[in-house]
């Protein structure tokens, strides 16, 4: 009898037989981040810097838009390219990997899959060119997971909406040129009770706050925003209304694919940083690698990247074939970010007191690792997910 573990591979119908466009990505990416964006990783750091002349590069790169269909502006690639290109850009600078992340995914992911014909032609060519830079705003200060509860409203207003609330957490929520908001158009704690619209730069009201004081992710830039009586057209609105909450579901199933791509990276430069380090540092006579702790240390790390990998490109093949990837996701999203975290400790381990230097890579990955942790979605919240989902497979909710 075929056992359980197999039974689900074969469901999944699995296998990691890349297309050679994923090492061509790769290699593009791999140069772009060790010429343009390495030599500025500490300074864009420090500043709390958001690069949008690189973005604008990576635009022009194809990375800004990787999966929208070339008829809209895009590379047209598919998700497997996107998880070796935030690979590629984690590995040299994880907020800079952020950025892109949460232009795809949640902006333009959002237009994409749920915009009008109308809407997508309007938009995702200057997004997916990097002419302008997107922003997703879900989050409030007083709901994070618990989105039915947002205070961020929109009312019927001629024949427009009028919306009032404030966001945060907001990635790109001060330098965002179009900015996706989800609001409530029905009662709190009730289905179906939100809807998204498309909210342009400069449209009265719209106000951009305070810049968060980051721990890591630095220059990736973090804020919130102000909604003063915002009035959009109706032709604004994304799908119909009250389905804003359904689509926010699938948009962050995507999104949560890009972060376990993206805690990959950051975790695969940790390693690799570390294992440069552990052959070259001499301890008792010979080099660190030689001391079987520290072997074993590094064993560990190859294996938990290995396993995150394969979990994310599984993930990546089931949005790439259309099947439901909501358990995959966030299997995916939970694993490689706490493993990513594990990692990036053992890391600054390996590396002793000049872990703990910013001369050295990897106090910069610690930091930054630990976001991947929280945004678009807790890790607590993915074993809610995934446990719900077997809950359901096996009848009992």
């Amino acid at each position: 009898m075929m056992d359980a573990h197999a039974l689900a591979a074969q469901e999944v119908g699995f296998s990691l037989e890349l297309p050679e466009t994923v090492y061509q990505v790769r290699e593009v990416v791999e140069r772009f981040a060790r010429e343009r964006l390495a030599p500025r990783v500490r300074e864009l750091d420090e500043k709390q810097e958001l690069p949008i002349d690189l973005l604008k590069e990576a635009g022009a790169l194809g990375l800004m838009g990787i999966f929208v269909p070339q008829e809209y502006g895009g590379a047209g690639l598919s998700y497997y390219e996107y998880v070796a290109a935030l690979m590629a850009l984690g590995a040299v600078d994880g907020a800079f990997g952020l950025s892109v992340a949460a232009h795809n995914s949640l902006c333009v992911g959002h237009i994409y899959y749920h915009g009008s014909e109308e809407q997508k032609r309007k938009y995702l060519p200057k997004l997916a060119s990097g002419e302008w830079l997107g922003a997703w705003a879900l989050t409030e200060p007083n709901t994070g997971s618990d989105a039915s509860n947002m205070h961020t409203i929109a009312v019927r207003e001629g024949d427009g909406w009028r919306i009032t609330g404030q966001k945060n957490f907001i990635t790109h929520g001060i330098s965002a040129d179009v900015y996706v908001v989800i609001a409530r158009t029905g009662e709190l704690r009730t289905r179906n009770n939100a809807t998204a619209f498309i909210i342009e730069k400069g449209t009265p009201g719209l106000i951009p706050g305070k810049k968060e004081d980051k721990l890591g992710m630095r220059a990736s830039e973090t804020a919130w925003i102000a909604l003063d009586n915002v009035w959009v057209p109706d032709s604004q609105r994304i799908g119909p209304v009250g389905d804003g909450f359904h689509q926010a579901m699938q948009v962050l199933e995507g999104g949560r694919i890009s972060i376990a791509a993206l805690s990959l990276g950051i975790a695969r430069g940790a390693y690799e940083a570390a294992l440069a380090y552990a052959q070259q540092r001499r301890q008792f006579d010979k080099p660190l690698i030689e001391h079987q702790m520290i072997a074993f240390k590094l064993a560990d790390m190859a294996m938990e990247l290995a396993a995150a990998e394969l979990l994310t490109y599984q993930a990546a093949y089931l949005k790439n074939a259309g099947l439901p990837a909501n358990r995959h996701s966030s299997m995916a999203k939970y694993y490689a970010s706490e493993v990513g975290v594990k990692i990036c400790n053992e890391a600054v381990q390996i590396f002793g007191g000049y872990g703990y230097v910013k001369d050295y890579p990897v106090e910069k990955y610690y930091r930054d690792i630990k976001l991947c942790t929280i945004g678009e979605g807790t890790s607590e919240i993915q074993l809610l997910v995934v446990s719900r989902d077997i809950l359901r497979e096996a009848g009992l909710s």
